[in-house]
């Protein structure tokens, strides 16, 4: 490193403390809703290095990838990377991070219970959505299985 940088063990990013030890394009997956190939073209489009850890990221730096989070369209990233494509009520390109993209997804769970979809109805019954099949997995009682018992008075204990 050209000049001797002080390293910050936590780096806020997103409202989300990053590890400082880490590499920057490693650490930026602990966002949820960031990818590592979300991750590679933010750094790409900020023009970060990949390797460069993360506590030795400048002020400047942090707050470009602040920015490119909050509106990756603004800045080039291809709308084919973003968690939330057609958005159903305004039909926009999104890319939603930490508490909004949990939000959304319970808001479209209900939706979708509401107006009693295949999907709906599968979260309503605590089955699987996307076609999984069923016959070994997915059993309501997996922790009370109970194998044959024996009486308690047998004959076998006593002589």
């Amino acid at each position: 490193m050209p000049e001797e940088q002080e390293l910050k063990y936590f780096v806020r990013i997103a409202n989300t403390d990053l590890d400082g030890n880490k590499p920057i394009k490693q650490a930026l997956t602990k966002i949820k809703g960031v990818s590592f190939m979300f991750s590679n073209a933010m750094l790409n489009t900020a023009r970060i290095e990949k390797t460069k850890k993360a506590g030795y990221l400048a002020d400047n730096e942090v707050a470009k990838i602040d920015d490119i989070i909050k509106d990756p369209l603004k800045f080039g990233i291809p709308s084919w990377l973003f968690n939330r494509k057609r958005d159903p009520e305004d039909g926009t390109d999104k890319h939603l991070v930490s508490s909004t993209l949990a939000f959304t997804q319970d808001n479209d769970i209900k939706m979708m219970k509401k107006m009693k979809s295949h999907r709906g109805i599968r979260h309503s019954l605590g089955l699987p959505v996307r076609g999984q099949r069923t016959k070994s997995n997915f059993r309501k009682n997996k922790g009370k299985v109970l194998g044959v018992k024996k009486k308690e008075g047998s004959k076998a204990g006593k002589v």
